[in-house]
């Protein structure tokens, strides 16, 4: 597989309509790196195994590791009120405000509404700010009533790390993590990267887009810039220590997903939790403007990959990649991807229509021919990168559907569930929405 795992990676980047693609592996304690395409395809400028992508919330787990190393040490627990480690902290809900805590936040069960992109300016105290501007957040969910994705909560994370260290997040991360492995090839500013070959996001129609990166205060949350490899030796860390007296403990589960069919079966501390053919499987994934990263580790087997890319149908490459891989290096089957069943499958789907709305999306469900539309619409900061779209959804069961969007290969998936309180919601991209009308 090694020999020729270099011409496979250009030929799924061509199939997916990738432009650039870098991809390392760990296997039998071997590392092997190969890259292919380009970076950007205004300039044509080759993607190599050093080339810098962005790894988007993949760098939650980073950031969740940093705060595991302050439990070891003593200076909080996972149940820590967050406002005893932030004085000052708030969002809408007061009560919230009081009793949630860092268990909450790295287990995306805060309810804190999560997709808050705030630009706070390029200053050191960008985090402190973004925080202070939380105090208007609303709750998405009651707290810990169920796991609905919150970048805002893993900011939150980055500033009790600022606070607890009296210093930035990123240097925090350089001290704590960078340099004890070693990483000469993870950086968090564009000043930074843009010392090495730097990879470029491309968005519809593959053209580039039209900004690099995310602001500054989403740091925590998703602006770590890494080679694969660097990527892979933060993933064998956690599998042979390294950083934390017992990484295990972020591997214990802390809330099932409602949706299991998009990245995993449960959330840990940072980590998605799943299991291949008996296996238990840690990863995580991220996506920026354009770009697009997978890290995956085995325990079992001490098998480690990071893949990114910079735009086409990077999910499906991913994907494809990580089937073919894990199959040839462990005897592993990746799921597949969640699509319509052999059979159909009649529902009842009217008592489904209606709006579901948190910030960053708002979602109608509509009845056409007794099957379900859903229109997605992007608002708030990042509306316009990202033109509405609508998913003719296909039933899988009661609760369960998959649609695609036009040219798409691949299908997402989206279940219907309530809470215990009887609330009805939609999760879809590891999000749960709230039916609002």
């Amino acid at each position: 597989m090694a020999g020729t795992m270099g011409q496979r990676l250009a030929e799924l980047i061509e199939k997916y309509e990738v432009p650039g693609a870098a991809l390392a592996y760990l296997h039998n304690g071997e590392l092997h790196e190969f890259a292919a395409g380009v970076l950007n395809v205004d300039t044509g400028v080759e993607a190599t195994p050093d080339s810098l992508f962005q790894i988007g919330s993949v760098s939650k787990v980073w950031t969740a590791t940093l705060l595991m190393q302050q439990v070891e040490r003593g200076r909080l627990t996972l149940d820590t009120p967050v406002a005893e480690l932030l004085p000052g902290f708030r969002v809408a809900d007061a009560e919230v405000t009081k009793t949630v805590t860092v268990r909450h936040l790295l287990s995306h069960t805060s309810g804190i509404d999560g997709d808050l992109f705030l630009d706070t300016g390029r200053g050191d105290d960008c985090v402190e700010k973004y925080v202070e501007a939380c105090a208007d957040l609303a709750q998405n969910h009651p707290l810990g009533a169920t796991q609905s994705y919150c970048n805002s909560g893993f900011v939150i994370a980055g500033r009790i790390l600022e606070v607890l260290e009296g210093k930035t997040w990123d240097a925090v991360l350089r001290e704590n993590i960078c340099e004890p492995l070693g990483l000469t090839h993870t950086w968090t500013l564009p000043e930074d990267v843009l010392r090495f070959r730097a990879a470029h996001g491309h968005v519809e129609n593959g053209k580039a887009a039209p900004v690099w990166g995310l602001m500054r205060s989403c740091g925590p949350a998703g602006l770590i810039c890494a080679r694969p490899r660097d990527v892979v030796a933060f993933g064998r860390a956690h599998l042979e220590g390294g950083l934390l007296d017992d990484p295990r403990a972020m591997w214990e589960p802390q809330v099932d997903i409602p949706n299991p069919h998009t990245l995993g079966r449960q959330w840990g501390i940072g980590w998605i939790l799943d299991e291949w053919s008996g296996h238990r499987v840690i990863s995580h994934g991220g996506n920026t403007i354009g770009q697009h990263a997978m890290l995956w580790a085995v325990p079992d087997t001490g098998t480690v990959v990071c893949v990114t890319t910079n735009g086409g149908h990077s999910g499906a490459l991913t994907h494809a990649v990580a089937t073919e891989l894990f199959a040839e290096l462990d005897g592993l089957a990746v799921p597949p991807v969640l699509g319509p069943p052999e059979t159909p499958v009649q529902v009842d789907v009217e008592h489904y229509a209606g709006v579901y709305e948190r910030v960053g999306a708002r979602m109608t469900a509509s009845v056409h021919d007794g099957a379900l539309r859903m229109r997605v619409e992007a608002t708030g900061a990042l509306a316009a990168l990202q033109e509405p779209f609508d998913l003719d959804l296909v039933a899988v069961d009661d609760v369960t559907f998959v649609g695609r969007r036009e040219g798409d290969p691949d299908w997402v998936s989206g279940v219907f569930y309530q809470l215990d309180d009887g609330s009805p919601y939609f999760h879809l991209g590891v999000r749960a929405t709230p039916k609002i009308a």
